[in-house]
């Protein structure tokens, strides 16, 4: 507790009812679309291990529907977001298509993307079907992108979809960027060259040890890379008015709460958040890689799964065991993101401890 001011332990504490009460009612919010597992390019960060051709085949987007019409009575159509991920979703010659009966449908959509088939052509179809929102990846300067994405191309490609997308209209859309210890160094100048394309919102991430990730931890932040990067979100949500700055949902980060994101940490997943997988897995989100999936589409009805199962996502008290047995702050972390416990239900790493031991 003594990494928690007063004021910060008063707000944590409030907060400990609302995510409670939010897991009680588990009112379906977002729900992401794992439309492929294909892609363009060879991260080395990849949680999903992704590649050109997946053994997975991609989902027909008829089942998807069938899905989507699962929860359509149950959930108000304009307050329930779509998100398309991959793999990269652009692979999908049937995007604008789905996208249109989505928002036929009356339900918002948007897309993650690396932005290499994003031109203008593609932008302006996808405006056609009624895209909402779109999340670019750019991993740092040239070398550092192209480095971790394993394309010569991927950063000259993922800058012009961002000179596009800053240029359209009717479309919320950001950057996200997963720090490094080969970016790290270039934050500072980096959130300029954000702003000199014409970026008004940068979500950042820290890699995870989950698909390839995990098999290279020359990827992992050191403690004071990590505590330095919180620090450099926090100075710029305070003094850089130009451009507005989010650290990731992930992990509870004890005093840095409520001061590198605009909301204290809650793992949504299972609670307003869900995900259907490419081979129709129903889980909470698509960084869950882990086995806590809850049925599948291909013979389950996702509105009652989502009504009677996620039991290990909204009680979270399984996870008050190991690192986490004695931890004094539990009752505000609940053991952390669901996307950070592998296969045998155990915490990967604790945030919380990165900072603080």
């Amino acid at each position: 507790m003594r990494h928690l001011s007063l004021r910060k332990r008063v707000a944590l504490e409030l907060f400990r009812g609302v995510r409670h009460n939010d897991a009680k009612i588990h009112e379906l919010r977002t729900l992401f679309w794992e439309c492929t597992l294909r892609c363009n390019m060879h991260c080395r960060h990849c949680g999903s291990d992704c590649k050109v051709s997946s053994v997975t085949p991609d989902m027909p987007a008829e089942v998807f529907f069938k899905a989507i019409d699962d929860i359509t009575p149950h959930v108000d159509p304009h307050k329930t977001f779509i998100i398309f991920t991959g793999g990269e979703a652009l692979l999908r010659n049937d995007i604008e298509y789905v996208g249109l009966e989505l928002y036929r449908r009356g339900f918002p959509w948007g897309m993650v993307s690396n932005g290499y088939l994003l031109d203008a052509d593609r932008l302006e179809r996808l405006q056609q079907s009624g895209i909402h929102s779109i999340s670019i990846s750019l991993d740092g300067f040239e070398d550092d992108h192209n480095w971790i994405r394993q394309h010569d191309y991927g950063f000259q490609r993922a800058v012009e979809a961002i000179q596009l997308l800053a240029k359209a209209e009717d479309l919320i859309w950001d950057v996200v960027t997963c720090v490094n210890p080969r970016n790290y160094a270039s934050l500072e100048r980096f959130i300029d060259f954000l702003v000199s394309i014409g970026v008004k919102r940068w979500r950042v991430f820290t890699i995870f040890p989950m698909g390839r990730a995990a098999q290279n931890p020359d990827l992992q932040l050191t403690q004071e890379q990590f505590r330095g990067t919180l620090d450099f979100i926090r100075r710029c949500r305070q003094e850089d008015g130009r451009i507005h700055v989010n650290y990731a949902c992930e992990g509870f980060l004890g005093d840095y709460e409520g001061e590198v994101r605009d909301g204290l940490f809650h793992c949504r997943a299972g609670v307003e958040v869900a995900s259907v997988l490419c081979d129709g897995s129903i889980s909470g989100c698509t960084s869950i890689r882990s086995n806590f999936n809850q049925g599948n589409i291909y013979h389950d009805n996702l509105w009652d799964v989502w009504q009677t199962k996620f039991q290990k996502y909204r009680d979270r008290g399984w996870t008050r065991k190991g690192q986490c047995e004695s931890c004094k702050l539990f009752r505000y972390c609940e053991g952390s993101g669901m996307h950070l416990y592998d296969e045998n239900e155990n915490l990967l790493f604790c945030h919380y401890n990165r900072l603080y031991q």
